[in-house]
């Protein structure tokens, strides 16, 4: 099979089918590009990928492919739109992330592909923090939107060529293929969890019992094979019994569309055996689940020109089988629930304070022309976006990392200088209450997070005594690492019971690696000093440099998570949407 992915347990843990990815488009980037004027008729169009016959760059191992894609403008700009997972060891991979665009039949809308095979040094990366001049170029391909969409089957398969600027001859080197799979998303909201068993799988390993894990995917137009998701894997078990699998229509297309359900065991060098399959809709695994029965996995095999299927010992049962209505973020906002947004920035220094606030290569520089600094175009960009989702504009805003005058240093002050309410009226609130507060506090440090978090946290906490549906979002910006990790993770565990995210914007040419560990998208819950484990990830961490040269934009890099942390909150919490 060759298509694990990349992440802390070497490709081992489960991809697609979790709780947290069952958002397939961002209500809030939608509702934040129609709040712009983007009126046009559009529907949303989920794009699957898979490649074959990329080139071999690694020595030891087959390449690690990672695709990116990008939508190219008229004047021949890129703005990136998603990336897939990490595949090990695979020269034919298929990606199991879906990536999400709005369609246009009016316009001509121009996708570029690009493959790189991804460094070991780099497998426990987030793949939207990995840097692609630092991974190894396989091949790019370019079509229309409209190309894939009108092909009967809705398949387009492209050469993969190098790109366009170091072609050196008119003879294109073929670097493999790359095959598109388009399908319109349903409307729907109903979503099932699921929870598989099997028993007596059969021993593909030499000294041990099987590393067995599932892969479920849906049969389309043609009879194409799509994945939607795989399971982790569990070692050395042949009664395995595997976490739950979260699906939705929208995924599957309806109850009664056929889905191939395979067995694998596990195998580091990505050749991992097949030890059986069924093909069941939803609604027979829901039957399966009713009656309390297993399903034996088949085998195709061949005998010359007749070809059958091999019926085996080995079963599939469906332990668990719910079925849900999920509401959407738009849903909640519809209802009435508030979104209220907390900047809180880094005043942190180590020079003098006029040397630092007339230092061209200062961050916190104050240009006399007017030119905004790093850390204001920080919060122009993105405060447009922030803003947009509060309903009164009315923000708490802090300071961190400084001495105020005639005092010692805070690790939390009022941005606008008052001792009594911390609260700014908007973005250019905040941008005065900055400004001003350069001129009256003395830069200082070190970097703590804690309390910030804290009396975020106690604003936060005052929305769960007055009963009201509110979410509360803290937009932290830093030019430096923390040195209060541990006390920063305690905060952040407590913090994740209440209705709170928190986005940390990197800017400057600081290491972030430290501030990767709280942005806990690899599926490690933070962990407090007193050994309790967080509820769920609240942490979203971007460094600006990223965001500002282009290679993400500030509405995707900032609100990618935001609808997963808010539905997560209300669901787990059975919060229903106001009527």
């Amino acid at each position: 099979m060759g298509n694990c992915c990349s992440d802390d347990g070497g490709g081992r843990s489960a991809v697609g089918g979790t709780s947290a990815s069952q958002h397939d488009h961002n209500d809030a980037v939608d509702l934040f590009l129609k709040s712009r004027g983007y009126r046009g008729l559009f529907v949303q169009i989920e794009l699957s990928l898979s490649a074959s016959n990329l080139r071999d760059r690694d020595v030891l191992s087959k390449s690690d492919p990672m695709a990116v894609v990008y939508t190219k403008s008229k004047d021949g700009a890129l703005e990136e739109l998603g990336r897939t997972e990490v595949v090990l060891n695979s020269l034919n991979p298929m990606w199991f992330t879906k990536l999400i665009i709005n369609y246009q039949f009016e316009v001509v809308q121009t996708l570029v592909f690009r493959v790189y095979d991804v460094d070991t040094q780099f497998h426990n990366v987030d793949v939207k923090m990995l840097k692609l001049d630092e991974q190894q170029f396989l091949g790019e391909a370019t079509c229309s939107l409209s190309e894939i969409v009108s092909k009967s089957n809705r398949s387009l398969t492209l050469d993969l060529v190098h790109r366009e600027e170091s072609i050196k001859s008119t003879r294109s080197q073929n670097l493999g293929e790359l095959t598109v799979h388009a399908e319109e998303l349903s409307s729907s909201k109903i979503a099932m969890e699921i929870i598989f068993r099997c028993s007596d799988l059969e021993y593909k390993d030499l000294f041990s019992r099987s590393d067995p894990f599932l892969v479920i995917s849906k049969i389309v137009e043609g009879g194409i094979s799509i994945p939607i998701c795989k399971t982790e894997v569990i070692k050395n078990d042949l009664k395995p019994k595997w976490k739950s699998v979260f699906l939705n229509i929208q995924q599957v297309g309806s109850k009664d569309n056929l889905l191939t359900i395979e067995c694998f065991n596990f195998n580091s060098n990505g050749k991992h055996d097949l030890i059986g399959k069924i093909q069941k809709s939803l609604a027979d695994l829901e039957k399966l689940h009713s009656s309390g029965q297993g399903e034996n996995f088949f085998l195709p095999t061949a005998v010359g020109n007749n070809h059958h299927n091999k019926v085996l010992k080995s079963q599939l049962f469906v332990e668990y089988f719910s079925e849900t209505v999920e509401h959407t973020f738009l849903d909640y906002l519809a209802g009435g629930c508030e979104l209220n947004f907390m900047v809180a920035i880094d005043f942190t220094g180590t020079h003098l304070q006029m040397e630092i606030l007339a230092s061209l290569n200062s961050l916190h520089y104050i240009d006399p022309s007017g030119r905004p600094n790093a850390y204001q175009r920080a919060i122009l960009e993105v405060g447009e976006v922030l803003q947009f989702y509060d309903s009164d504009k009315r923000f708490p805003a802090w300071g961190f990392g400084a001495r105020p005058i005639d005092g010692p240093v805070s690790h939390c002050f009022n941005l606008n200088g008052s001792s009594n309410y911390c609260e700014v009226d908007g973005i250019q609130g905040i941008m005065m209450a900055y400004t001003s507060a350069l001129f009256n506090v003395s830069l200082a440090g070190p970097t703590l997070f804690g309390p910030v978090i804290s009396s975020a946290a106690q604003i936060a906490s005052q929305s769960l005594i007055n009963g009201r549906q509110k979410y509360y979002v803290l937009l932290i910006i830093t030019d430096g690492v923390i040195t209060d990790l541990q006390e920063t993770k305690d905060a952040l565990v407590k913090a994740s019971d209440l209705p709170l995210s928190i986005f940390i914007l990197g800017v400057g040419g600081a290491d972030f690696k430290e501030m990767e560990v709280l942005d806990a998208d690899k599926g490690e819950r933070l962990e407090s000093s007193n050994g309790r484990v967080a509820s769920r990830d609240i942490v979203q961490f971007v460094p600006f440099r990223d965001v500002h040269s282009g290679e993400i934009s500030v509405v995707q890099a900032l609100l990618a998570e935001l609808p997963t942390h808010f539905l997560t909150y209300m669901r787990t919490r059975n919060i229903l949407p106001n009527s």
